[in-house]
């Protein structure tokens, strides 16, 4: 990893990145790991292609009907007012017509079936009157070459359907699949191990001592890890020893591609985890301008990539969607990482600090006149994980702001399929 500056976690002042800034020194670090893996279809949902894909076929692979009803050939429009012509068969989708079908005739179709030669237009059976084996139709109502679909119109052979990168969702396993493509080419799942830090910690499930808490950051990073599709190392709580921790680093830095940390990285006399990274790796930057989320640590130890996360549950969320996640993809291989944001009218007044960027947790709704509107969830503390439950999106307020007035328009960043 290319480190443009390494501050110590002892300095007396560390820089402050902005969150743009971090962002930068994140993607400069950060590159894809190298390889591919070559699985069957049905094991490919989630995962990032390694290759472009290119078709080996053409679609539709032959002309079809868009329409169940009856194929004519064009020449038959050019009459004026209702047309007649001969039914000479019918056509079923997998069950092509082998004869070819003469001017003034026509064949009953189904919607997919192959167009029989000689014909190059569908009429929709309801604009047809249908007496034994003749129809009846107005010619004037109708258009050369309609409700059909040619044969190549969708994709060519050769064509780049899916370009390397591209993460596989499922209207990628069907168009894959309607390619005839069994196996794919893609990334190496990435190994990400995570722990917490802190003797206050408490299983869950087991009853708290005196001035504990239960572990709940550990279960939020396994629930947005899982949805990334990594492999995931749960190391559990390391307390606040620092021969432990040093271990835990070095065991998790043999073995993983990542390794996320949970506590530990503000200045108190037992946070250890930014000596140890201080004696064992490199530090790129331990602190952002932002709220909440401030004591965001990230650099390397051994060959893994190292994310310190504040403590405090909201500020955990917070860091790993706007930094972490990210970062993760850009390792998985995956290009299309782009965090979608829009301008929506907020009901409620806000107010922050000048300097440093928020992510005030909202509600995300549409009023009774159908604009898109957006509220606070309240209180914004960042212990407080229950609105981060409540919020559907991240009320984004830049540096430079101070107050948002009632229906003021804000940014937002929703996290609907994505915490």
């Amino acid at each position: 990893m290319a480190i443009t500056h390494q501050p110590s976690c002892s300095d007396e002042v560390s820089p402050h990145l902005s969150v743009s800034q971090a962002l930068e020194r994140i993607t400069q670090a950060v590159q894809p790991i190298a390889g591919y893996q070559q699985v069957n279809l049905h094991l490919a949902l989630g995962r990032v292609l390694a290759e472009d894909i290119q078709s080996p076929m053409q679609v539709p692979s032959y002309t079809n009907s868009a329409m169940d009803g009856y194929a004519i050939n064009a020449a038959d429009l050019n009459v004026e007012g209702e047309q007649t012509l001969e039914q000479v068969g019918t056509v079923f989708a997998g069950h092509p017509y082998e004869q070819s079908i003469e001017q003034g005739q026509c064949v009953r179709i189904m919607t997919g079936a192959m167009l029989p030669q000689g014909v190059d237009t569908v009429i929709m059976q309801e604009h047809v009157e249908a007496d034994g084996n003749q129809i009846k139709f107005n010619a004037q109502a109708h258009q050369v070459g309609q409700n059909v679909r040619l044969a190549g119109e969708d994709i060519h052979v050769g064509q780049v359907v899916l370009q390397a990168g591209k993460q596989i969702l499922p209207p990628e396993l069907g168009l894959l699949a309607s390619l005839g493509i069994a196996e794919v080419k893609i990334k190496p799942r990435l190994r990400v191990a995570f722990f917490s830090t802190g003797d206050e910690l408490c299983p869950v499930g087991q009853p708290l001592k005196s001035g504990q808490i239960y572990d709940s950051n550990r279960y939020q990073l396994f629930g947005v890890l899982d949805r990334l599709n990594v492999e995931v190392i749960d190391m559990g709580v390391i307390p606040d020893d620092l021969a432990q921790i040093q271990q835990a680093f070095t065991t998790a830095s043999q073995t993983a591609d990542v390794l996320i940390t949970s506590g530990g990285v503000s200045v108190g006399d037992a946070d250890y985890v930014k000596q140890v990274l201080d004696e064992l790796g490199q530090i790129n930057f331990w602190k952002i301008a932002m709220k909440p989320g401030h004591p965001l640590t990230f650099g390397t130890i051994n060959q893994a990539t190292f994310f310190g996360l504040p403590g405090n549950p909201v500020s955990s969320l917070v860091t790993f969607y706007q930094f972490v996640q990210p970062a993760l993809q850009r390792m998985m291989g995956q290009t299309d990482i782009a965090r979608p944001t829009w301008k929506v009218r907020c009901l409620s007044k806000l107010k922050k600090k000048k300097g440093r960027t928020e992510f005030q947790r909202g509600i995300l709704k549409q009023a009774d006149d159908g604009e898109w509107v957006v509220t606070t969830t309240g209180a914004q503390g960042s212990h407080m994980i229950r609105s981060m439950s409540e919020a559907n999106c991240f009320i984004v307020l830049q540096e430079h702001q101070t107050v948002v007035n009632e229906s003021e328009f804000v940014t937002v960043q929703p996290l609907a399929g994505l915490l």
